[in-house]
């Protein structure tokens, strides 16, 4: 493809107002630029190195005006989009604003630039990937695994904003929605992030790879997670609003909202530590941040030496795991709610001070593990023992455990205040305990963490300046972890209706919750179903389906709310059941013999680390299952998903041959309309498993998320 070169005239009026023009694919802008206003429907290369725009220069500003860069058309699944449309080679002070693209795997790629300035760009609705972890059902497919970047394993994962080896600058006012990941920082320093809106994305908010003496204030970074369905599961897959990987350290991150992440912070010291034990991400502040309703952990810092202060952390699994944390200062927090408020193993030196603990189960568990995992460098090089712990001036109100401790020393304790615990103390091998509490009876009423907690003055002096001392604030900030919806694309923003399953009742009525803004709807277009609940409501109501019985499997509701937005589920299962035998094998290219059990599964549909079916084997087991299937006409894929081996015939004829043990991946194959006979044979050897086997409509070409390497 060819480039065009811009060339602003010479003329002394010309030098003194930016050029007006159209973009072009293969553009190479070097001067400042006014983009003529418009939407341009460009696609570019699927390379992720070839450029649609390149801004290459000193002293440039490229002004979108609110002109439209769109590679593909919306309607496309958004796991087609591919290649990078702008790319900002290099050079100095160089300034972006005013852009709004969508529809490419990357949207902004800035390398090896030094003052950089992005300023109030809209980056949404780029690249991401078909998730398979849905209502009912978690798949190891979806797992993310960032911890590899040395060679620029990140450009996989796709993003608004990917920034590399960038030295100062300012990114302000820009908006990241509905991607994988909003801004990716790889060996970037010096930059200002602040008042960006980087939420409901499906991966990261922000991510830092060695990355250090940033400063990320007053930023929207809630709501971007995986892996969660109320009820169900929690484990978020490693999606975060704020990750920091490998050796990132002397960054402050200050009143930002950051809830409802699949961890709000996961901080991580990074491969070079944990094989030598030296580094890690060091010396960060946490300063004021809201980073509370993550499934797993608010806050994970793990193998390093950080500060924590006058966050609120509140309804997660944990308030902050901090695994061989060291010299680190948790101070001033507000932890509520959460299963455990902190949970640090093997941690030395750290001081937990003038914290408040509301309704926590336990609200700090510390402990050692004789046996450490033998592939780890880490202890090998470091002190790895639960030691040299400081609680002081901690309020503790509303807990089944106060303080849990197993294989610890050197623990002094004083002018904590514990009220309405049940059990203030557990412990267990520990030695060289002072202990200085007080047990109240009286406390307070104010319903814990509703306001953010006070800034302790010693650390006022480290805040960074900012135009007002909050945290931005938004009505799904405030909502509970529930509030978290994620489909197949990622996390529902409530802006728009929603109807969308949360549970089967017993006698296979399923139920439908409307989600959204406030307002009231109606029912448009029912097929299959022979009696809904309601015919008209309010959002927020429930619905239960009664389908009619020769469409059990396949059904449909079409809603409309008050401005005429549509919106319905349906639910596709054609196949109603399986014959399936469970065999034991020495050999993985045959067995035979009489099968370990045989019984009638509903669906195909597992993924478990310990056997849910009674009498199977954790490994070397086998799995022979038939049934028949009648599709109308249309266009439909058998899929599945499997780890360790599967295959699949169509009758008689083998489809899918993927028998040599693999992890978690999708298979897919055309089917057509008509009846067939299935047969689809599993192996299983060690470790999880994971087969699902199913018949979607359409084309499905969709292979999940990015693989580890």
């Amino acid at each position: 493809m060819v480039g065009s070169l811009i060339v602003v005239t010479t003329t002394a009026a010309a030098a003194q107002r930016p050029a007006t023009v159209r973009l072009v694919p293969g553009m190479v802008i070097t001067r400042s630029v006014r983009i003529t206003p418009g939407i341009y429907r460009l696609a570019a290369s699927a390379s992720p190195d070839s450029a649609l725009i390149t801004i290459r220069g000193e002293g440039i500003t490229v002004d979108f005006a609110g002109a439209t860069l769109q590679g593909q058309d919306p309607a496309v699944d958004p796991d087609r989009a591919t290649g990078l449309a702008i790319l900002i080679d290099g050079g100095r002070a160089v300034t972006l604003k005013n852009a709004r693209i969508r529809g490419y795997r990357t949207a902004i790629r800035a390398v090896g630039t030094s003052d950089l300035s992005l300023l109030d760009n809209d980056l949404s609705h780029n690249w991401k990937p078909r998730l398979f972890s849905l209502v009912g059902h978690e798949s190891l497919v979806d797992w993310l695994s960032f911890h590899h970047n040395e060679a620029g394993e990140w450009r996989r994962f796709g993003a608004g904003i990917a920034l590399e080896r960038v030295h100062r600058g300012v990114v302000r006012g820009n908006t990241v929605r509905q991607g994988m990941n909003g801004l990716l920082l790889t060996r970037s320093d010096s930059l200002r992030i602040e008042h960006n809106d980087l939420s409901f994305n499906s991966g990261l908010g922000i991510g830092l790879y060695r990355s250090t003496d940033n400063v990320i204030v007053r930023n929207r970074v809630d709501y971007n997670v995986r892996g969660f369905s109320n009820g169900f599961y929690r484990r978020g897959q490693d999606s975060a609003n704020l990750l920091m990987f490998e050796q990132s350290s002397r960054n402050v991150v200050a009143w930002n909202s950051m809830t409802h992440g699949g961890d709000g912070l996961f901080l991580w010291a990074g491969q070079q530590t944990m094989d030598t034990g030296e580094g890690g991400s060091n010396d960060n502040l946490f300063l004021a941040n809201d980073f509370s309703h993550a499934p797993t952990n608010a806050m994970e810092a793990t193998f390093s030496r950080n500060s924590f202060v006058a966050n609120r952390v509140m309804g997660s699994d944990h308030g902050l795991w901090g695994g061989y944390s060291y010299n680190s200062r948790i101070i001033a927090n507000c932890f509520a709610r959460n299963r455990v408020g902190i949970a640090i193993e093997h941690g030395q030196d750290n001081v937990i001070e003038g914290n408040t603990f509301t309704g926590d189960s336990t609200a700090i568990q510390l402990w050692a593990d004789p046996v450490e995992p033998s592939d780890w460098g880490y202890p090998k090089h470091r002190d790895t023992r639960s030691r040299g712990w400081t609680f002081e001036g901690n309020d503790f109100l509303h807990h089944r455990v106060g303080l849990r401790i197993r294989q610890t020393s050197d623990l002094r304790e004083g002018r904590d205040v514990f009220l309405d615990v049940d059990t203030v103390t557990v412990m267990r091998d520990t030695s060289n305990v002072s202990l200085g509490y007080r047990i109240d009876r009286a406390g307070p009423t104010v319903p814990p963490c509703r306001a953010m907690p006070a800034i302790p003055t010693a650390w006022s002096a480290r805040a960074p300046a900012v135009d007002a001392r909050e945290v931005p604030t938004s009505p799904v900030a405030s909502m509970d972890r529930s509030a978290i919806v994620v489909d197949e694309w990622g996390p529902y923003d409530w802006s728009t209706p929603k109807l969308f399953p949360i549970a089967n009742a017993p006698n296979g009525r399923p139920r439908l919750r409307i989600l959204g803004p406030l307002g009231v709807w109606q029912v448009r277009d029912l097929r299959g179903v022979i009696v809904l609940s309601d015919a008209s409501g309010r959002i927020g109501d429930t619905l239960i389906v009664t389908p009619a019985p020769d469409s059990v499997g396949h059904w449909r509701i079409e809603l409309e709310d008050e401005r005429g937005r549509r919106f319905g589920y349906e639910r596709f299962e054609p196949i109603t059941g399986w014959n399936a035998r469970y065999f034991t094998w020495t050999d993985s290219t045959s067995w035979a013999g009489t099968p370990l059990l045989a019984r009638r599964e509903p669906r195909l549909d597992a993924m478990w680390s310990r056997p849910t079916i009674p009498g199977l084997p954790q490994e070397n087991w086998a799995l022979e299952a038939t049934t028949t299937v009648d599709l109308s006409p249309g266009e439909y894929t058998l899929r599945t998903i499997s780890d360790d081996a599967i295959r699949v015939w169509v009758d008689g004829r083998l489809v899918i041959d993927h028998w040599t043990p693999h992890k978690s991946l999708v298979d897919a194959v055309a089917i057509a309309p008509g009846v067939h006979d299935l047969r689809v044979r599993y192996l299983q050897v060690d470790g999880w498993v994971e087969l699902r086997v199913e018949i979607v409509r359409g084309r499905s070409r969709s292979t999940g998320s990015p693989g580890p390497h």
